[in-house]
């Protein structure tokens, strides 16, 4: 396994983190193909035993249920000390007021509503789900540093937000001496790349570490344009939003994705997550795992270095796509 550091942060993540959105109870989430806690606790437990060290997850996945999968899984395999837990907050947790968002009513109680699913006293990053249009910013950063200082929170991170609110956020945080956010977690991969416009050189002018999520366009870069469709890609209504509108173009990365593959001898997860890690500044994307072989190709990738002439072939095709993500 090899360790980045997140961000200018000093704390060290394995360069591959477990997405546990597919762990929970698929009675009280809208995605049917998660896993339940007998089936996710293996898959967690390969993970670290493969190194990885960084388990990302959120309140909202199965209403909490992931969370709680989580942190009995970790709790009974793991060392507190040696592993980077980290989760979100935004999604509509109840019906009713205060029920979502990033009010300071909301963020302090749901620091300590996942604190107690996942059975720790702190996790490793905090991090807003989405931006929140019906909330101050300066309510949220200053929520967020108290929950910093009183050591519910290492640090605090954001995810899929467009670049000037990710600004704005840094410079109101910078301005009243509050905490910063250290990390991005945003939607990237070789057939989604409108991050690469302004966030990116946003995030490598300030230190923040990339954990994107969906690094394999939920499973599209790994298989054949026509392969045989899979229970999560005819049920998931957000991915197909997500891949479907640019069809030829995607199309074509996806058969030279699986020509370079060939051509090292290796599978075509090891050349989208190789893409993926050598792009700057990603720290760490983020493996959607349901199977332990899930993370043994991910691991994989390691092993493949692409040449400047494969990542340019490979990028060749796209064309801009409309943005997805942000809602």
């Amino acid at each position: 396994m090899e360790f980045a550091r997140l961000g200018n942060t000093g704390m060290q993540v394995s360069r591959i983190c477990l997405g546990c959105m597919g762990f929970g109870d698929a009675e009280r989430w809208l995605h049917k193909w998660v896993l339940n806690e007998e089936q996710s606790r293996p898959v967690i437990k390969h993970a670290l035993e493969l190194g990885i060290n960084f388990f990302d997850t959120a309140n909202v996945y199965s209403i909490g249920v992931s969370e709680a999968i989580l942190g009995r899984a970790l709790k009974d395999f793991a060392r507190r000390d040696e592993i980077v837990i980290a989760t979100k907050l935004h999604g509509r947790m109840r019906e009713g007021p205060n029920g979502a968002g990033l009010s300071r009513k909301a963020i302090l109680s749901e620091i300590d509503q996942s604190l107690k699913r996942l059975e720790t006293d702190y996790v490793d990053l905090y991090q807003i789900h989405r931006w929140d249009y019906e909330t101050p910013i300066e309510e949220t950063m200053e929520a967020l540093h108290d929950v910093v200082k009183a050591g519910k929170a290492r640090y605090i991170g954001a995810s899929s937000m467009f670049a000037w609110q990710f600004q704005r956020a840094l410079h109101v945080a910078e301005t009243h001496g509050w905490t910063r956010f250290v990390s991005m977690q945003n939607h990237l991969n070789l057939i989604y790349r409108e991050e690469e416009r302004e966030m990116l050189p946003l995030c490598r002018a300030e230190g923040i570490g990339v954990i994107p999520y969906s690094p394999l366009a939920s499973g599209r870069l790994t298989r054949d344009w026509s392969a045989e469709t899979t229970l999560r890609s005819e049920t998931d209504q957000i991915a197909r939003r997500k891949y479907d509108a640019t069809a030829d173009t995607d199309r074509q990365i996806v058969e030279r994705v699986a020509e370079i593959a060939q051509r090292h001898g290796v599978p075509r997860v090891h050349i989208a997550l190789a893409w993926l890690l050598q792009k700057q500044p990603v720290t760490a994307p983020i493996i959607g795992a349901t199977r332990n072989q899930h993370l043994d190709d991910a691991v994989g990738a390691f092993a493949v270095r692409l040449t400047d002439e494969e990542v340019a072939y490979l990028e060749a095709p796209y064309l801009p796509h409309s943005i997805v993500g942000h809602q």
